[in-house]
């Protein structure tokens, strides 16, 4: 079943940096990643992990999603990441360049119960493994693109079209689909582009992205816009609802609705945009 919960906007804030994540206490972001990777110089790595779990212990986020980005389990941080990141209190802990289901299984191990699994795909080999990651099963719940890495693995130039991604970022949420998941657009780069950052959320949406990462704070209000439901979406989906909940098309599959042949099978999206827009509603 699919999560019906806002991902519009999901920020990464250094986790090295007290600042940025006191300061993503007050932004309208739907998730904040404290970030122990990339946003992290190795001689930062440990102090960057006692701040992380002491903002997560502090609290303070209201009803945003709270993640951390851990370093990946073949480094020499990873391991320290997981054991504390799994007690922290976060809703989930993101996990880097996962390129097969195996890949999976210790960092799914590690998690208590409640605290959910996040994975990056980034790399060429997880493109010829996404269904098996995808149905890895147990705590994982959302697919995250990581684009930056992707492209210099594969060595294309995407710009702010992404065409040589396309083929990845289309696989990527088709897989995400096929075993319930939520999935995340990558970020993009150039934080001072707005015009380029509308074309990539725009594309996103086309996609069916539950939401993109974002790595500036200026940044949140495009995805969000962009990501939140349309309110003739939202009312036409409300008649979708009403029209299968009378008791005279309980047994119907097929409707015909304002002149429009409807499928039971649009029911449970219905269901769910309705679910997004009103938690949107009352955050």
């Amino acid at each position: 079943m699919i999560v019906a919960r806002p991902r519009r906007s999901a920020l990464y804030m250094p986790a090295a940096n007290p600042r940025a994540m006191d300061k993503a206490r007050t932004l309208p972001c739907d998730v904040v990643i404290l970030d122990l990777e990339d946003a992290v110089a190795p001689d930062a790595k440990d102090e960057a992990r006692a701040l992380a779990v002491e903002a997560v212990k502090t609290g303070g986020y209201g009803r945003r999603e709270v993640v951390i980005r851990i370093n990946g389990l073949d480094t020499p941080w990873g391991a320290a990441d997981l054991e504390v990141a799994a007690v922290a209190g976060a809703d989930a802990v993101l996990v880097p360049k996962i390129s097969s289901a195996a890949q999976l299984a210790p960092y799914a191990a590690a998690l208590p119960q409640g605290v959910r699994l996040w994975a990056m795909i980034e790399t060429c080999a997880a493109l010829f493994s996404l269904d098996a990651i995808a149905g890895a099963g147990g705590p994982l719940e959302v697919l995250v693109v990581g684009g930056n890495d992707l492209a210099k693995e594969m060595r294309c130039r995407p710009g702010v079209e992404r065409a040589p991604l396309l083929g990845a970022l289309g696989l990527t949420v088709a897989a995400a689909r096929a075993h319930g998941l939520s999935v995340l657009d990558g970020v993009y780069n150039d934080f001072e582009d707005d015009a380029g950052l509308e074309i990539q959320c725009r594309q996103g949406v086309e996609f069916g992205f539950d939401g993109k990462t974002l790595i500036h704070p200026r940044q949140v209000e495009a995805a969000n816009r962009a990501f939140s439901p349309e309110p003739s979406a939202v009312e036409w989906s409300r008649t979708i609802v009403g029209a299968f909940d009378s008791p005279e098309n309980a047994a119907k599959g097929v409707l015909k609705v304002e002149g429009r042949m409807v499928e039971r099978l649009h029911l449970e999206e219905a269901r769910r945009l309705i679910a997004v827009a009103e938690a949107i509603a009352q955050a």
